[in-house]
């Protein structure tokens, strides 16, 4: 599955211009970033971020402008490579309201045991830092954006 890299300060993007990697801090991550060689509009994040460290996690969640759902999955589960796709066409829309992100529990069980992940795949809804909503199974992105906006509009109604 094709994902962006992140680090503890925010997304790690190429510029489609003139190739030069560039980072979109956390707390900056909902507004259009610039290309530090060209000045280049930066694309926003399309894909998949991939979460590959728990200091990468609690910074991403601690900082980001934007909610963020993440996806804990892993490698051997069938569900979980069923909905990847799927992830990723949620990715390609959601740029200018949320995150998408993933989580490999096999990697990362210490972050998967903190929220108490029984099952996979699970979906996670965080904003602000604190999780919103959660979901399991297989859904098509349609289906995975609606839960999104409406776990962001349950909130904001509360």
């Amino acid at each position: 599955m094709a994902s962006h890299k992140i680090d503890e300060k925010g997304v790690l993007l190429s510029c489609t211009a003139c190739g030069q990697r560039n980072r979109l801090s956390w707390q900056r991550i909902n507004e259009l970033g610039r290309c530090a060689s060209c000045k280049k509009a930066l694309a926003r994040p399309s894909l998949p971020l991939e979460v590959a460290s728990p200091g990468q996690f609690s910074s991403m969640l601690a900082s980001s402008a934007l909610p963020v759902l993440v996806d804990f999955w892993a490698a051997w589960c069938g569900p979980c490579r069923s909905l990847a796709p799927e992830l990723e066409k949620l990715a390609a829309v959601s740029g200018e309201e949320f995150l998408v992100a993933k989580v490999d529990t096999e990697a990362l069980p210490s972050v998967a045991a903190q929220f108490a992940i029984r099952s996979i795949p699970s979906l996670l809804l965080f904003g602000s830092g604190r999780e919103i909503a959660r979901s399991a199974g297989v859904q098509p992105a349609g289906a995975l954006r609606n839960f999104v906006h409406k776990a962001l509009a349950d909130r904001v109604s509360t």
